[in-house]
């Protein structure tokens, strides 16, 4: 099978977790850091380590096959590009902010504002879906500091915590766009076998990542109501114990259920509850 090129980022908040992400899916490359491209030693991919403004340009022009890049980058550099698959990290949120004391209340009140931004075309197309004419004011780099400096009346930024735009008396106004990583490819990749198998594997770690293992014992009187709060990938493997009269459950449940489910099952005579992370699940 031909070689993959896919484009992630060489430095910056998804480099960490998309290279985190591959090696989980079982592909064994090295020298990320100092290199500009690798070879994946057991899979037909090679990885680019790019700039995340160049990645979705590098996959519309076939550079790269595949990219794993923000969202807010795709809308921003407006690329043509195929989305394969939602990734869940990476997640924040392209916000308005304006100064604490700011007379603005309304997003009609940016008319005729000055508003600071990294993401022109985002923002322009936020405000022209509310017919709104400001001066939007490209700037790379700490746009936070721009509202203080008298160079514009509101920011639009990435925003994760919030704890930037408090330290520059800035407060967030209005939500633009929400953002997580995207694995996105080329045109013309479909019926792809190497694709098909990286996507397999990146599901089945995404998957896993959102389920916990449990083994728990349980009397066999209370098993239907133990059963009927598990149902795990298919169903809940039961084993009997060596002591007459109680079982072992083994199944997995969602990471968002964890806590709910583990009370419950504490209510209907569930002991012994082990809960463990699960590497991946293949459907």
């Amino acid at each position: 099978m031909k070689n993959l090129k896919i484009a992630i980022q060489k430095s910056g908040r998804l480099n960490e977790k998309s290279v985190q992400l591959l090696k989980n899916c079982g592909l064994d490359f090295e020298n990320y850091k100092s290199s500009l491209i690798t070879t994946v030693g057991n899979f037909p991919l090679e990885i680019l380590f790019l700039r995340d403004d160049d990645i979705p340009g590098y996959v519309e022009q076939g550079i790269a096959d595949l990219g794993i890049v923000g969202e807010n980058i795709i809308d921003e550099t407006e690329s043509k590009v195929e989305y394969i698959k939602r990734l869940g990290f990476g997640k924040c949120t392209l916000k308005l902010a304006i100064p604490k004391d700011s007379s603005i209340q309304d997003i009609k009140d940016l008319n005729g504002k000055a508003i600071a931004t990294s993401y022109p075309n985002i923002l322009k197309n936020f405000l022209d879906d509310y017919q709104i004419n400001a001066d939007i004011r490209l700037i790379s780099g700490s746009v936070e500091i721009s509202p203080g400096l008298g160079l514009s009346d509101a920011i639009c930024d990435i925003v994760s915590t919030g704890g930037t735009l408090k330290s520059n008396g800035l407060k967030p106004f209005a939500d633009v766009k929400n953002s997580e990583a995207i694995l996105v490819g080329r045109k013309g990749l479909e019926g792809n076998e190497v694709l098909a198998e990286l996507v397999q594997r990146i599901e089945s770690v995404l998957l896993a990542k959102e389920t916990k293992y449990v083994v728990l014992n349980v009397e066999k009187k209370n098993l239907p109501a133990i059963t009927s709060l598990l149902h795990g990938v298919k169903s809940p493997t039961v084993v009997p114990l060596a002591e007459e009269g109680w079982v072992a459950v083994h199944t997995v449940i969602t990471e968002d259920d964890f806590w709910d489910k583990i009370n419950k099952l504490k209510a209907e005579g569930a002991q012994g509850i082990v809960v463990m992370p699960i590497e991946k699940i293949i459907l």
